[in-house]
């Protein structure tokens, strides 16, 4: 299990500086009732906001009722995850609460109602409605904001951030300097989980760290690029260094996955090591898939698993060459046809709605006889 999951907070005593916050999501969570405004928490990354909800719920014996955003992004896939649960009651926990991550995510023409839809929620739902955004104030969310009560939650401070990693330490069992702590610490510009993860990175299989270690974290800012991101992958043989190099990357891992696959033959040279590092590859894909099937997002940690750990295990020694890591040909091509593609889904909806059939079996069974026939 990662740090940043052992050691986040199961209640909110455990809570690092974000007193205010606390307090005044205590007191929105007192008041509330049903038609009441929903909690937004917004601030930088790494601050606690979604730790907020799952410590209190944690604590409290509610049922935590969690989405992403970013990944249902229509109103059908918002309805169908959360407005029956907003009505009934939970059978075995003390009450509900609703968690939508990443709200500043969701799409804007193309979420088909998506934002609406999270706005029907907070007006109908039984329970409390809480979401989770980096910055609230994009234009996309003039509509949702006028529905919630906003709160930020500001970086942590660096002592505070410093005592939480002692403590981390001191489960652990391991000794540090303080000067390597206090220097984790002060790079983490407030984000206790970036800092936590830094030390999961010098400290792994340790006893000691020293300021030595620390040159092991040369390579990390607070947003790598993905080239960073896959020189750490494919030049390391640790799966947890491999693992931990796209926890800032800008990007989904879906994407990192096309970077990876589309640079394993530009880095390895061996048959038997891209044979592996693809094969592991595979099985991500696979897991993938049972994500988009199942929507169980618990495969994704394992889909991560094979792609960046199996990738970085796969070669016997590492490759001191320089590798000039190329673009994925599928973005590229995926950018090229941005425009085809959406007057393609408008048109698949405005033919759904005509044909009262999904777009789905317009696509699979009708688009092919409009090309032949040129319309």
């Amino acid at each position: 299990m990662l740090w940043t999951e052992k050691y986040k907070p199961k209640s909110l005593r455990e809570f690092v500086d974000q007193k205010p916050s606390v307090e005044r999501f205590l007191q929105w969570i007192k008041s509330w009732k049903p038609g009441s405004k929903a909690l937004l928490l917004y601030g930088k990354p790494g601050v606690g906001k979604t730790a907020l909800v799952e410590a209190f719920a944690s604590q409290e014996k509610y049922e935590l009722i969690a989405m992403n955003a970013s990944d249902a992004r229509s109103a059908e896939r918002i309805r169908a995850v959360l407005t029956g649960a907003s009505q009934l009651q939970p059978l075995f926990k003390r009450s509900r609460i609703f968690l939508i991550d990443e709200i500043d995510g969701i799409s804007g023409k193309e979420d088909r109602g998506g934002v609406g839809e999270v706005i029907n929620l907070i007006k109908k739902s039984s329970f409390p409605v809480v979401l989770i955004a980096n910055n609230p104030f994009l234009p996309k969310l003039r509509s949702l904001r006028e529905h919630c009560e906003l709160v930020e939650m500001r970086p942590i401070g660096e002592r505070y951030v410093l005592k939480r990693l002692e403590y981390i330490c001191e489960k652990e069992k391991i000794k540090a300097e303080r000067e390597v702590l206090k220097s984790i610490a002060a790079r983490s510009n407030g984000d206790l989980r970036a800092a936590i993860t830094d030390l999961e990175t010098v400290a792994r299989n340790k006893d000691k760290i020293t300021l030595q270690d620390l040159e092991a974290l040369g390579y990390r800012e607070r947003e790598e690029s993905i080239f960073d991101a896959l020189k750490i992958i494919f030049k390391t043989k640790r799966a947890i260094s491999a693992k931990l190099a796209i926890a800032s990357v800008d990007a989904d891992p879906e994407e990192i996955f096309w970077w990876i696959e589309n640079n394993v033959a530009n880095e390895y040279e061996k048959p038997e090591e891209i044979a592996r590092a693809y094969d592991y590859l595979s099985k991500a894909a696979l897991f993938q898939r049972y994500i988009s099937i199942r929507q169980n997002w618990h495969f994704r940690s394992y889909m991560i698993d094979m792609m960046c750990g199996g990738v970085a295990l796969s070669k016997k020694e590492v490759y001191r060459k320089f590798t000039k890591y190329k673009y994925p040909s599928r973005l590229a091509i995926l950018g090229a046809t941005k425009i085809e593609r959406k007057e393609e889904r408008e048109m698949l909806l405005e033919l759904s709605k005509q044909l009262h059939c999904s777009t789905k079996k317009i696509r699979r069974e009708f688009l092919p006889y409009f090309r032949i026939f040129g319309t």
